[in-house]
C-alpha cells in the first residue's frame, strides 16, 4: 500500500504537481506511518500472547510426562496410558506455537523495517517538498531582515552560547543549593 502512494508522490513531485496536492499525498503517507506503528503494537502484542501460550503448553507437557513418570513409578499402566497420550499432544502443540512464534517474530521484523523505511521516506517527502507561496514568503522577509542587520532566531551563535551559559549557571546553582541542604542536613544527624 505504501508503495503506492511513494510512486504517487514521487510522479507528483516529478510533474511539479501544485502543493495542495502533494499536502495530500503527505497526509496519506502520514495515516500510513501511523496504519504501520499500530500494526507494529499489534505484532508485538502477538508474539507476547504467543510466547505466554507456549510457556503455558510447555507446563502441561512437563506435567503430563511427570504423571507418566509416576503412574510407572507404581505401575498403573491406564494412567501411564493417558499420560503418554496427552504428552504426545503437548508436544504436537508446542511444535506448532514453536513454528507460530518464530513466524510471528519474522512477521514483527519485516513490519519493523517497513516501518523504518517508510518514515525514512517521509522524512525525504516532508524535507524535499517544494515550498508553498506563504513559505516563500516568509523566506524572503527573514533574509531582508538579516540583510539589515536583524538576527533570525535559531541561527545566532551569540545567542545560543549565552543560552547554554544561562543553562549551566542555572544547574550549578541548583546544585549548590542541594548541597547546602544536604550540610545542613548532616549537621542535624
Amino acid at each position: 500500500m505504501f508503495e503506492r502512494l511513494r510512486d504517487a508522490l514521487r510522479a507528483a513531485l516529478d510533474a511539479t504537481t501544485p502543493p495542495g496536492d502533494l499536502r495530500d499525498l503527505a497526509r496519506q503517507m502520514r495515516e500510513a506511518v501511523v496504519e504501520a506503528k499500530v500494526a507494529v503494537r499489534e505484532l508485538g502484542q502477538g508474539v507476547v500472547r504467543t510466547e505466554a501460550e507456549l510457556a503455558a503448553e510447555r507446563q502441561r507437557l512437563a506435567d503430563a510426562e511427570r504423571r507418566g513418570r509416576l503412574a510407572a513409578e507404581i505401575q498403573d499402566r491406564e494412567t501411564v496410558e493417558v499420560a503418554a497420550r496427552f504428552a504426545a499432544k503437548h508436544r504436537e502443540r508446542l511444535g506448532v506455537l514453536e513454528r507460530k512464534l518464530a513466524a510471528q517474530r519474522d512477521e514483527l521484523g519485516l513490519t519493523q523495517r517497513e516501518l523504518t523505511e517508510m518514515q525514512a521516506q517521509l522524512a525525504r517527502a516532508e524535507r524535499d517538498r517544494p515550498l508553498t507561496e506563504a513559505e516563500r514568503s516568509a523566506e524572503r522577509a527573514w533574509r531582508d531582515l538579516e540583510a539589515a542587520g536583524g538576527v533570525r532566531p535559531g541561527t545566532d551563535l551569540r545567542d545560543e552560547l549565552l543560552k547554554s551559559q544561562l543553562d549551566r549557571t542555572a544547574r550549578e546553582a541548583a546544585a549548590d543549593q542541594q548541597l547546602r541542604e544536604l550540610k545542613k542536613k548532616m549537621k542535624k544527624d
